[in-house]
């Protein structure tokens, strides 16, 4: 059974961790400004179009209604 120390102490090391953490992440922010001369492209994958997205979940379902509807007749 732990004490309430065990437990306390748990609690502040954790806080204490995540305070410092903070802190060395903030010390890392610079305002260093460079520019780039060189020209870009960017290209975008077709996976992170939404049309394809939408698409694909429509004919998914329409694939797994027709599965499911499948062996039924209406006679």
């Amino acid at each position: 059974m732990e004490t309430i120390i065990q437990k306390t102490s748990g609690r502040l090391m954790a806080f204490m961790f995540t305070l410092l953490s903070s802190a060395m992440l903030f010390a890392q922010d610079s305002n260093v400004v460079t520019t780039n001369t060189t020209k870009t492209t960017t290209t975008t994958e077709w996976y992170t179009d939404p049309t394809y997205l939408i698409g694909g979940g429509v004919l998914l379902i329409i694939i797994i209604a027709l599965l499911v509807r499948g062996g039924r007749r209406n006679d």
